[in-house]
């Protein structure tokens, strides 16, 4: 689950690590508004939506007066701002940050994720854009980041000794929030050392792990009660129902039981030169409603030309599956080719099913035979469109 950059600086707020101070607005007399209540002689209009990349294409913008603040958030609302993280189709943006302006110094990186090999949080800083090497350490979750540790990083990076314990507590409060918050990555880029010797976070990207949500309410609300996007992708549709969802960028939807299942979908899918647009992981515990309900989403892109459809019917029924694709298929977006692979448990009478439902089905008898035929189907569908 990721949050957008008010909600990750409302967080580091909590935790001590400092931000610039700002607010979420949703239109352009209230972000004037917002920058008059701020104070001050400049600030940042920046667009809020689930992407990085947001500046190179005109989703940040400095403001020096409230007209410009104005005009600047005129100009973003109600936009499609595409970056190379949203794929060709964009993001629409129905809301901005206001923020005051900060005079920079220097500027850094730093991340925050989960080390698989060591069972550890590493944590990784260099200069912005990836300049003067990588620093890492490996976070011991016995002690948290020690003093000794942020210290280091912060001098490697640079930072003036005056500046360092503003550095360290800034480095320590991160992490508890990464820790306490069961976050799965963090990233404050830019994280900057201002003229006046603050260390601030100008930008904050957190995701969270989707199965530590039950034990996380005032993260899972922030989805709930505000998240512009969780009606245009997959996932916002899937989670309401215990499922799980990735959107991705190309004309391939996958429906699978079993991330495992999921990744060789999408890697033989690659090798047959096709490219996913998201996938549905079921898991075992789907009903055909369910199904259904998270299935529309995927159905609504209007980049999708065909649905891969790869089930090992174990523990969730094939005919479980049949019943769901085939409720989805004709209420969400009649017409687009279903590949269908599928076997185990009651794989007969969901091949029928499908078979007998009226939709461009195409049976399929192993992975490969199934990336093959979707490829193929994409590539027809759009020739035809064009």
């Amino acid at each position: 689950m990721n949050i957008h950059e008010f909600q990750g600086k409302a967080i580091l707020r909590k935790y001590g690590a400092a931000t610039p101070r700002g607010f979420p607005c949703q239109s352009p007399d209230e972000a004037v508004e917002v920058a008059r209540r701020l104070g001050g002689k400049s600030w940042m209009v920046k667009a809020q939506i689930h992407a990085g990349g947001r500046s190179k294409a005109g989703g940040v913008k400095l403001a020096k007066s409230l007209s410009e603040v104005h005009r600047h958030a005129a100009d973003m609302l109600d936009t499609t701002l595409v970056t190379p993280h949203t794929g060709p189709a964009g993001r629409v943006v129905r809301r901005l940050l206001v923020e005051q302006g900060a005079e920079i110094r220097k500027a850094f990186q730093v991340k925050l994720m989960v080390d698989r090999r060591s069972q550890r949080v590493a944590l990784s800083a260099c200069g912005q854009g990836g300049t003067g090497g990588t620093h890492q350490v490996l976070i011991d979750p016995g002690t948290g980041l020690k003093t000794a540790e942020a210290d280091d990083i912060a001098r490697r990076l640079g930072i003036p000794e005056k500046a360092i314990p503003e550095a360290r507590d800034f480095l320590r409060n991160l992490y508890r929030a990464f820790d306490e918050r069961d976050a799965s990555r963090a990233e404050i880029d830019p994280l900057v050392l201002t003229t006046d010797g603050r260390v601030l976070a100008l930008d904050a990207s957190f995701r969270f792990d989707p199965n530590a949500l039950f034990r996380q309410p005032e993260i899972a609300a922030m989805r709930e009660s505000g998240d512009a996007d969780a009606g245009e992708l997959p996932d916002g549709g899937c989670a309401k129902f215990d499922l799980a969802g990735i959107p991705l960028y190309g004309n391939i939807g996958c429906l699978v039981n079993g991330r495992g299942l999921a990744m060789a979908t999408l890697d033989v899918i690659k090798l047959y030169g096709g490219t996913p647009a998201t996938f549905l992981d079921v898991g075992s515990r789907a009903t055909a409603a369910k199904v259904a309900q998270a299935l529309k989403p995927m159905l609504r892109n209007p980049d999708l030309q065909v649905v891969l459809v790869n089930v090992f019917g174990g523990l969730v029924r094939c005919d479980v599956i049949a019943h769901g694709v085939i409720e989805a298929a004709r209420h969400a977006r009649p017409g687009v080719p279903l590949v269908v692979r599928m076997q185990g448990t009651h794989e007969e009478l969901g091949r029928t099913l499908l078979a007998q439902s009226g939709l461009p089905v195409i049976g399929a008898i192993s992975l490969a035979d199934a990336a093959g035929k979707a490829v193929v189907a994409a590539a027809s569908a759009a020739l035809r469109r064009h």
